[in-house]
């Protein structure tokens, strides 16, 4: 396979895989009948096979935790709604062979990078031991009302969004949506800023790309499934509106985002703009986010993210594991690096739902 450029894309393929959806009034669950573009078929599909072609399961460790790393659950989604989108699946296989080398790893479940490993089990038919990490997740609660494991980072939106609501997705027990609305609530009421933006913490007071894109990409998550009338969805839809207003004017000329999104001089940073872009589409599809802008936006940064995937499925460009600090060098200083998970799993979930 040679590398895509993006003159090879079309866009009236691309928007027709959104649909009719952003012209006002789209109804929530309605999928346009247009095949896929091929240039989406076949970036997900390399990528999807390159994960599956890799021996090991990364572990992820830190102090007082272990687990299989987190963005392997987040690619294992991403494989996981391609399969069923594309209707192949084989692919949801390559989900459940690594699932099985992962179950045998150690798991503290003592913190929402180890805790989402749950998301992967659920997706791989091993729903028991997903529900325990979901439940295990609230077994202590703060005065907040949320997990102890919540941080207030902004990167837990997505590690407990996508763990909580997958759990609904598989019981449909209430109890799993709420835990996720009242954690956008909170994160939405103490982190969001006067820009729309998110702080990478509340000691961390940058707008980095892929923490704003673990925000955009766990508040789509949530919405997707949380019903209109729960007391929670105003506050939630009416945030992440706003966001995806900001990414809309904070977007760069090659359609992508810069490591720090509001710093012009800041490198331009792979795996925030995917999250960016998946956000815009999962929403659209939904029929949470229905303005033409985002799909506009969302044309233009799945050109720019093709003309960094190599021919092998990989995608270049992406921020390494990033922790918080308080100067914007530290995160100018940061290498990228190509064929990352941080990277392939948000290049997953939008070429999955550019396929839905």
């Amino acid at each position: 396979m040679r590398r895509l450029s993006s003159a090879e894309l079309s866009r009236r393929s691309l928007l027709g895989t959104m649909g009719m959806l952003a012209l006002g009034g789209c109804v929530s669950g309605v999928r346009p009948s247009a095949s896929p573009d091929p240039a989406v078929l076949s970036v997900g599909k390399t990528a999807a096979l390159e994960w599956g072609s890799r021996p090991d399961v990364v572990l992820y460790e830190i102090p007082d935790v272990v687990a299989p790393h987190y963005a392997e659950a987040g690619v294992a989604l991403g494989v996981s709604r391609l399969s069923a989108n594309l209707s192949d699946p084989s692919l949801l296989d390559i989900v459940r062979t690594r699932w099985a080398k992962a179950a045998l790893m150690p798991n503290s479940a003592n913190h929402v990078d180890a805790n989402v490993i749950g998301t992967w089990a659920m997706l791989a038919d091993d729903e028991q031991r997903g529900i325990e990490l979901a439940d295990g997740q609230w077994a202590e609660t703060g005065d907040d009302g949320l997990t102890k494991q919540a941080r207030y980072w902004i990167d837990d939106v997505w590690m407990i969004g996508a763990l909580q609501t997958q759990a609904f997705r598989s019981t449909g027990m209430k109890r799993f949506i709420d835990r996720s609305a009242l954690m956008a609530v909170r994160y939405l009421e103490r982190l969001q800023q006067p820009n729309w933006l998110f702080h990478h913490g509340l000691t961390a007071p940058f707008f980095w790309a892929r923490g704003n894109g673990w925000v955009a990409a766990g508040l789509a998550e949530i919405l997707s499934i949380l019903p209109r009338e729960h007391q929670h969805w105003p506050t939630i839809s009416a945030g992440f509106e706003r966001t995806m207003e900001a990414l809309l004017r904070t977007q760069r000329a090659d359609g992508l985002w810069g490591q720090l999104i509001d710093h012009p001089e800041a490198w331009t940073e792979s795996s925030g703009s995917a999250m960016f872009a998946y956000a815009f589409v999962r929403a659209s599809n939904a029929g949470f986010l229905s303005a033409a802008p985002y799909r506009t936006a969302a044309q233009h940064a799945w050109e720019g993210l093709c003309d960094r995937v190599e021919p092998d499925g990989k995608l270049r460009g992406v921020c390494v594991g990033t922790g918080q600090a308080d100067n914007a060098q530290f995160y100018f200083d940061r290498p990228t690096v190509t064929g990352d998970l941080h990277g392939q799993a948000p290049l997953l979930w939008l070429c999955a739902e550019l396929a839905a």
